[in-house]
C-alpha cells in the first residue's frame, strides 16, 4: 500500500505553485535564453499569480486509481493535507483498510492499515520523496532548481492534439539528469512533465531507466488557483495511474497534530 502513496506524490505536489514573478510583456520576441524564463513568468500567472503567493495549506480529496497492463483497478479514496513549506500527509482508504504517509522536512513515518504497523521512513524513502518534488511543476516556478546548479533550455514546440501545441523547455542538473516541461502555447498552463527514473526489473534485479509522463489534464478554477483535477501517469509508455479530485480547498486550517508520529498503532487517528 504505500508505494500508492509514493506514486500519488508524484502527481499531487505538482499541483501547487508558490512563486514570486510577473509576467514580462515586450513588442520583442524573447532570445532561445529568455524564452524559457518567460514561459515560466506566463505559467505562474495563468495558474493564480499572487493568489498563489499567498497559499499556505492545501487539502484535496478524491480517487487515486492504480493500473495494470494498461487496464484500471480497484480505486482508492484519500485525502492529501499539504502545508507549506515542507509538511505532508496523504491517506488512503481502500477495502476498509487505511494507509497514512507523512512527510516533513528530513522526516517521515508510515502507519500501513494492511499488516497494523507503525514505522518511521527509512533514508531512502525520504529521498524518494524528495525526487518526488524535484520533477513537480512546483519545483520549477519556485525557482528551486537555481540553488542546485541546474540550467534551463528551450526545446521547441511539440503536437499536443488536434490543431494544440505545447511549448517546451528542459531542466538539466549538474549530474546530467533532466527533466521536460510542456506548458500550453495558446493557454500557458501546464500541460505534462516527462523525465527519466531507474527502476528495478522485476526479472533480472538490474536497474534500469524509464521513461516517465505526467499528463495534467481538466484544469478547474477554485478562488482563483486554476489546477489539473485529473492527472495520469505513464512508465515507459504505459499508464500506471490516475488521480482524479473531487475537491480541492486552499488555505484551510490544517492541525500540527496531524504531522506528529503516534505513540502506537492504537493511536493513530
Amino acid at each position: 500500500m504505500t508505494n500508492f502513496s509514493t506514486m500519488l506524490k508524484t502527481l499531487l505536489v505538482a499541483l501547487f505553485v508558490l512563486a514570486s514573478s510577473s509576467l514580462v510583456v515586450t513588442g520583442q520576441a524573447p532570445s532561445p535564453d529568455d524564452k524559457p524564463e518567460q514561459i515560466i513568468k506566463r505559467a505562474i500567472e495563468v495558474v493564480g499569480g499572487d493568489r498563489y503567493l499567498g497559499v499556505q495549506t492545501i487539502i484535496g480529496r478524491g480517487l487515486y486509481t492504480p493500473f495494470s497492463e494498461g487496464l484500471s483497478q480497484v480505486p482508492l479514496k484519500f485525502v492529501d493535507y499539504i502545508v507549506f513549506p515542507d509538511k505532508e500527509r496523504t491517506e488512503f482508504i481502500g477495502n476498509g483498510i487505511r494507509t497514512i504517509q507523512v512527510n516533513f522536512a528530513d522526516q517521515g513515518w508510515v502507519f500501513d492499515g494492511a499488516v497494523k504497523t507503525l514505522t518511521d521512513q527509512k533514508p531512502e524513502q525520504v529521498q524518494v520523496f524528495k525526487f518526488v518534488f524535484r520533477v513537480t511543476i512546483e519545483n520549477l516556478l519556485r525557482g528551486v532548481w537555481r540553488k542546485d546548479g541546474a540550467k534551463l533550455s528551450y526545446v521547441g514546440r511539440r503536437e499536443a492534439g488536434l490543431a494544440k501545441r505545447n511549448e517546451t523547455i528542459k531542466l538539466t542538473y549538474p549530474n546530467g539528469f533532466w527533466i521536460e516541461y510542456e506548458f500550453g502555447a495558446k493557454d500557458g498552463l501546464p500541460a505534462k512533465i516527462i523525465y527519466l527514473r531507474q527502476h528495478k526489473n522485476i526479472e533480472s534485479g538490474e536497474m534500469e531507466e524509464a521513461l516517465e509522463e505526467d499528463r495534467l489534464l481538466k484544469p478547474i478554477t477554485i478562488d482563483g488557483i486554476t489546477a489539473p483535477w485529473i492527472v495520469d501517469h505513464f512508465v515507459a509508455g504505459k499508464q500506471s495511474s490516475r488521480v482524479a479530485y473531487e475537491s480541492l480547498e486552499y488555505n484551510k486550517p490544517v492541525a500540527d497534530s496531524l504531522f506528529v508520529k503516534p505513540a502506537s498503532v492504537k493511536a493513530v487517528k
